[in-house]
């Protein structure tokens, strides 16, 4: 087999087009985002319509530069690679439309990969020697996954949320307490100024056993203190509100972590998905790896929200084995991730 893979990949499964072209799994030639941030903000949410048509106005452009950047003509590549779910159905068939009809043209093989595990291979590239087997605690927008990463593509998935996902609730709760959108950030910088202490929400599932996690109830916690503010005509502080909210976040996600790490012996931990982003999140599974013994491994920032360089990565191993699809690949927006252990 050839030694060295080029392969072009294509993200479109939310509000962020994007294509990279990457060597081997792990080298980065390109990773060109155009991201619609500024037009949803708008909106106070991505809106999957407009975020369909802007994938359709911008994915040829994102396409082009990611070839001159890497410096790649369409000959050179080895295989096209598409995220297909979970995400969007507008979106996601953007970009698989764009990768069957190149695939086809071209005449490459055809590699489907799932978003969540291009969460997860972003750290191959940040951490170019990791490799399975690990513990990977997966957080983003729409997913909040613990899952043993045992090979390349095969995970077995310990827990995930009942509910809300991680990021979801950010957004909710920046919302609620007028911060807006994308709430990731906009928490995290409005709790630098607040004290993580000063309002006491739960740390839902903490108690319980096994690995699931639940973030309805806080978000529905941090409700219930406004309107009992609000009723009381007692002033409320944006920045104590984030704060206090994001470190019951953190607790929950860090201390399922290593309570899974410790049952199940496992030495190794990565940390994926767009919330692996938050400043507080990283900080406290640093300090509790760093306590254990434990290595980690969290994607640089431009690799933890959505982008291409990471389905890149995830289609090298399916390059490896011959997992190839054909022309009937379809989008898959309820894509689920690994086998439930």
């Amino acid at each position: 087999m050839k030694t060295d893979v080029k392969i072009l990949a294509i993200e479109s499964s939310c509000d962020e087009t994007a294509a990279a072209v990457v060597e081997n799994g792990r080298r980065v030639l390109s990773n060109i985002i155009s991201s619609q941030i500024a037009i949803h903000t708008v909106y106070g949410g991505v809106v999957p319509e407009i975020a369909s048509r802007k994938h359709l106005e911008n994915i040829d452009e994102v396409i082009r530069r990611a070839l001159k950047e890497a410096d790649c003509g369409f000959e050179e590549l080895d295989a096209i690679a598409v995220t297909y779910g979970p995400g969007l159905v507008g979106a996601l068939l953007v970009g698989v439309a764009e990768a069957k009809a190149l695939a086809y043209a071209l005449d490459k093989p055809l590699i489907g990969v799932h978003h969540m595990e291009g969460h997860i291979a972003a750290n191959y590239i940040s951490s170019p020697d990791w490799e399975p087997p690990f513990l990977c605690l997966v957080v983003s927008g729409g997913h909040t996954h613990l899952a043993i990463v045992e090979d390349y593509g095969v995970n077995r998935i310990l827990g995930q949320t009942k509910d809300d996902a991680a990021g979801e609730a950010f957004d909710k709760v920046a919302r609620a307490i007028g911060l807006g959108y994308p709430g990731g950030p906009k928490i995290q910088k409005a709790a630098e100024a607040g004290n993580p202490a000063a309002i006491h929400f739960p740390r839902p599932c903490l108690e319980e056993e096994g690995y699931d996690f639940s973030f309805s109830g806080l978000k529905s916690a941090v409700l219930n203190y406004l309107n009992q503010q609000e009723m009381k005509n007692e002033s409320v502080s944006q920045a104590d509100v984030a704060a206090s909210f994001q470190q019951a976040v953190v607790d929950v996600l860090t201390a399922k972590t290593m309570q899974a790490a410790k049952h199940f012996h496992i030495r190794k931990i990565a940390v994926a998905g767009g919330v692996s982003a938050n400043a507080a999140l990283r900080k406290a599974m640093k300090e509790a790896c760093e306590k254990r013994g434990y290595a980690l491994s969290i994607p640089d920032l431009v690799l933890c929200t959505d982008n291409a360089a990471m389905i890149g990565s995830a289609a090298y191993s399916l390059f490896r084995r011959g997992e190839f699809a054909d022309l009937s690949l379809n989008a898959i927006p309820n894509l689920t991730l690994g086998v439930k252990s």
